[in-house]
């Protein structure tokens, strides 16, 4: 059975690259541009393994996704990790209190180590 990953970035180009590099990884991949827009499709029964999110983005940003799921517990059973360009270690610290597994800076590793990364997690 492969694993269900959702993936959640504003960034069109990053998201279909994502998506493209976990699909050869055999995993199942569903993509949300906005954290609402993510939201929606696990309030309509979409239950991802792992949710690899961005933190900036328009509307609802990556850490009130995070608090909104984490509160509701919408998806008791996902790990969540964070895939930003914030660097900063307030941020890092705030998305691992927040509940994130993991906190992966986008400039820092390819596509693949991230791939691998998850792999690892799982």
């Amino acid at each position: 059975m492969s694993h269900k990953i959702l993936i959640i970035d504003d960034d069109e180009f990053l998201l279909d690259m994502y998506a493209v590099k976990f699909r050869e990884a055999g995993f199942d991949v569903d993509v949300a541009s906005s954290g609402g827009d993510a939201l929606d499709k696990i309030k309509n029964g979409y239950m991802p393994d792992v949710i690899l999110l961005d933190l900036v983005m328009p509307g609802m940003d990556g850490f009130d996704f995070l608090k909104t799921v984490k509160d509701g517990k919408l998806t008791p059973h996902a790990k969540i990790v964070i895939l930003t360009n914030l660097g900063q270690k307030e941020d890092i610290d705030k998305g691992i209190k927040l509940g994130a597994k993991d906190y992966i800076i986008k400039a820092h590793h390819t596509p693949s180590e991230v791939v691998n990364k998850i792999k690892a997690l799982l």
